[in-house]
């Protein structure tokens, strides 16, 4: 019935029935997911995506999993802010060619006593009606849902969340294709990570991964902007002199927001809003601290706007 169906050109319904088969079950698919009540569908990005290839080895693994049907399908990714959690959901879901249905948490959470676990327990079932192979859901930031229930702060009533969700997790059909993300890995409950088949850690980024990282961003921010020429020796000597460097993320936003600020008659001035930004000392005028930290003449002339010749007699005076 499925092959007939397909050759016919309804590849949604064989697909279907072809999943009926293999698990036995007797969900309904729904046909579009303009009824949802508490998913909906989310539009992501094709943008390129940087990671270090520890973690990247990860995410090859993760999407074969899936598209091979090994029966592993709840994953958490987890890290600090500007990690590359989320971009990373939207690059596999764009591998696999899948739409991400996203869970808004405010939608779940009702002030009245146990409505909130209600709410889970129906989000739930509507997944599970879901046509698989078709969507991915995301989780994101499931700790703003999702406590650990031995936690003395915690509200009785998230505790009682908790435990549905834990349920939901449970009767999860294996055909759904579950990521949750989380800035608070510490904070889960333990019994909710053990329900996932695989964690990742998106804090496994190295100095050299990071710089690696923030020149591509550069190079490619760069592109867009023909009024300012690229100087990577300098740039990566701004970020070598920072204690700790910034994830992704914030990188990619500090990066963007010098290129698009700065002075076009100045081809480096991005350079300094970067600087500026990465640093504590808003001050670029300290030229002796500029060269105590390894800048040539001509870098403290980029970062502080004062001519080389003023920049030379003003050590000598020092």
């Amino acid at each position: 019935m499925a092959k007939e169906f397909d050759d016919n050109g309804d590849e949604a319904l064989a697909q279907y029935l072809m999943e009926l088969v293999s698990s036995a079950n007797f969900y309904v698919p729904q046909s579009n997911y303009k009824n949802l009540q508490f998913l909906q569908k989310i539009e992501y990005s094709a943008n390129p995506l940087y990671l270090p290839s520890i973690i990247e080895e990860d995410v090859l693994g993760i999407t074969k999993a899936i598209s091979h049907r090994t029966g592993l399908s709840k994953f958490l990714f987890y890290g600090a802010p500007g990690s590359g959690k989320t971009e990373t959901v939207f690059q596999i879901a764009r591998i696999l060619n899948r739409e991400i249905l996203s869970v808004p948490f405010e939608q779940l959470v009702d002030s009245r006593l146990g409505e909130t676990a209600k709410n889970v327990s129906l989000l739930f079932d509507e997944i599970n009606h879901l046509p698989y192979g078709k969507v991915l859901i995301l989780f994101d930031e499931i700790d703003a849902l999702v406590l650990d229930r031995i936690n003395q702060n915690d509200l009785r009533e998230m505790g009682r969340v908790t435990s549905v969700f834990l349920r939901g997790l449970d009767n999860l059909n294996e055909n759904v294709v579950l990521i949750a993300t989380t800035n608070l890995y510490d904070s889960l409950d333990k019994a909710m990570i053990r329900r996932f088949d695989a964690t990742v850690s998106f804090d496994r980024y190295s100095r050299e991964d990071l710089v690696e990282i923030a020149d591509s961003f550069l190079t490619l921010t760069l592109k867009k902007a023909p009024g300012s020429r690229q100087d990577l020796r300098l740039f990566n000597k701004i970020l070598n002199n920072l204690e700790t460097i910034p994830y992704p993320g914030n990188l990619k936003q500090i990066i963007r927001t010098a290129v698009a600020f700065s002075d076009e008659s100045c081809e480096y001035d991005y350079l300094r809003k970067i600087y500026l930004a990465l640093n504590d000392h808003p001050d670029t005028t300290d030229i002796q601290r500029l060269k105590d930290e390894g800048y040539t003449t001509r870098e403290i002339e980029i970062l502080t706007r004062i001519p080389k010749s003023s920049v030379s007699r003003m050590l000598k005076g020092n």
